[in-house]
C-alpha cells in the first residue's frame, strides 16, 4: 500500500532532525514539528485506506 510506504518514509526522513533536536538544535526542532504534521496527515490516509478495505469486504455491515 503506497500510503503506508509514504508514512514509513516520512518517519525515516525525520530521524536525523529528531536526533539533532534532542541535541538542542532549535532549527531541527522546528523541522521535526513540521514533519510530524506531515506524518499525522499520512497516518490519517493509511487509516482511511484501512477503513475502505474493511467496508469493501463481502458481508461487512457498514
Amino acid at each position: 500500500m503506497q500510503e503506508y510506504e509514504t508514512l514509513k518514509r516520512l518517519v525515516l526522513d525525520a530521524d536525523d532532525d529528531v536526533q539533532k533536536a534532542l541535541g538542542g538544535n532549535k532549527a531541527a526542532s522546528t523541522r521535526v514539528r513540521k514533519k510530524m504534521q506531515e506524518i499525522k496527515a499520512a497516518a490519517q490516509e493509511v487509516r482511511k485506506k484501512m477503513l475502505e478495505g474493511r467496508e469493501a469486504e463481502p458481508g461487512s455491515v457498514g
